[in-house]
């Protein structure tokens, strides 16, 4: 088997998991200047209605039903990685092929609820009158081209699973400018507003499509790709739904409960809608850069464990979290003091701003509280075990930030009362993370030296 992924197994720990993390950080740095192209360009050339209709309700919406999909994409990944590891060539090339499979049929059924669905989800949400034309027509043009995102983001999880997170990015770095490039055009020059920024997303995440499967195609390893041979495999997908699916309800619950957190900041108004939608995507900064050291961790922690090198596994999640925290901490401070200059990129409105920076001083001091939730979930689902790690996150991050909002809001209705909701579930999963993964069962298990 010629290797063109990166093997894990073997080479200094932490420098591995770099290696793998920064091209996958680039990558989701790219992946959220994708995203907030259209928000930014928006913002400035239509107004804080177009801006709150494409950052925030829409955005939202999106997650949750594009989420799921990319949730159980990840077992796919960890199936992957743990053949790939095992040297098991036969079971890759099913798994790869199972995986697109199951990318083109999700497709067309998210395809079809987005667009039926649309409108009644925008309506239970509250979103205002003056931004629902605006909400409307960016949702029913970006689940039209659905298909391209799902296929673009399977074959991403495919090739990180086998070590290989630099085309990923090259994929996203190439769709990022076109998006870019047809926001400018679309909206600023043809004035087409939320429309042309919609149909600009659309478009670029064909493109990454049309990579991915180009390089997947023409490549002479085990994931190597016939159109002929795509198709859905039993056991390969029953094995792909036992780590997947916990992940995607996980990802679908996370959605859930924004949705509702979203539904309650649309009753403070407009500004405050725009302040959120453009804090989103100001801290999307920190998100994607915990989710590209979960993934890294995944990737690593499958391959070591598919490999049996169990006490590889152990080092390196211990010095995935240091690494991470530290991130974390270092993130927060520096958000805390330019945040008031990054604002200024999303809307000139003086009261969005303000509005704005209350959220950002509240939040970004308390981010260190989220990171064992994600490295230890990426860890255990590295060694196939997501269900527990999916009921801990719905139970502590998602239920009972929903409880908050549902009943201290109404009580206290200030921003600050649903802000909290946030540091406050963070904290409490993140205890109950590292004290189920002191004594999971799969890490206990395993024997304290390598097999190998």
């Amino acid at each position: 088997m010629k290797n063109e992924g990166r093997d894990q197994t073997k080479g200094i720990i932490w420098q591995q998991i770099l290696l793998f993390f920064f091209p996958i950080l680039l990558g989701t740095f790219f992946q959220q200047l994708y995203n907030t192209a259209d928000a930014v360009i928006v913002g400035k050339f239509v107004g804080k209605e177009a801006l709150s209709a494409v950052g925030g309700t829409t955005g939202t919406l999106i997650n949750l039903l594009v989420g799921f999909f990319v949730g159980v994409s990840s077992g796919a990944s960890v199936v992957i990685a743990q053949y790939y590891g095992a040297g098991r060539t036969d079971r890759v090339s099913q798994t790869v092929h199972t995986s697109l499979a199951l990318a083109i049929v999700g497709g067309l059924i998210l395809m079809a609820i987005g667009l039926v669905g649309a409108p009644l989800a925008l309506r239970m949400m509250n979103t205002p009158e003056e931004i629902m034309p605006y909400s409307l027509t960016y949702i029913r043009i970006y689940f039209l081209g659905v298909v391209g995102n799902l296929i673009y983001n399977m074959g991403a999880a495919i090739l990180r699973a086998v070590g290989d997170s630099k085309r990923p990015l090259y994929f996203l770095i190439a769709s990022c400018f076109v998006n870019i490039v047809l926001d400018l055009l679309f909206v600023a020059v043809f004035h087409w507003e939320v429309m042309g920024a919609a149909v600009a997303t659309i478009f670029s995440q064909f493109v990454s499509a049309v990579l991915v499967m180009a390089v997947l195609m023409r490549s002479q390893d085990s994931y190597r790709v016939r159109i002929k041979e795509i198709r859905i495999d039993r056991h390969i997908v029953r094995r792909i739904f036992r780590i997947g699916l916990p992940a995607g309800f996980q990802s679908a619950m996370y959605s859930i409960s924004n949705i509702i957190i979203q539904s309650s900041v649309n009753g403070f108004g407009t500004d405050t809608i725009a302040a959120w939608s453009a804090y989103s995507k100001i801290d999307g900064v920190f998100w994607m850069t915990m989710s590209a050291f979960g993934i890294a961790i995944t990737t690593f922690v499958g391959q070591n464990y598919g490999a049996r090198k169990y006490e590889r596994v152990r080092r390196g999640i211990r010095q995935c979290l240091a690494m991470a925290m530290g991130t974390a901490i270092l993130m927060s401070v520096v958000l805390y003091v330019f945040g008031n200059q990054v604002y200024r990129l999303f809307i000139d409105d003086p009261a969005v701003i303000t509005c704005g920076e209350e959220i950002l001083r509240f939040l970004v001091p308390t981010f260190f509280t989220y990171v064992c939730i994600e490295i230890l979930s990426g860890a255990l689902r590295g060694v196939g075990d997501s269900l527990v790690p999916m009921i801990m996150t719905c139970t502590g991050v998602c239920l009972l930030r929903v409880l908050w909002v549902l009943i201290a809001v109404p009580i206290s209705h200030q921003i600050q009362t649903l802000l909290f909701s946030y540091p406050m579930s963070w904290t409490v999963t993140s205890i109950l993370f590292l004290i189920y993964y002191r004594y999971s069962r799969y890490m206990r298990g395993m024997p304290k030296k390598d097999e190998n």
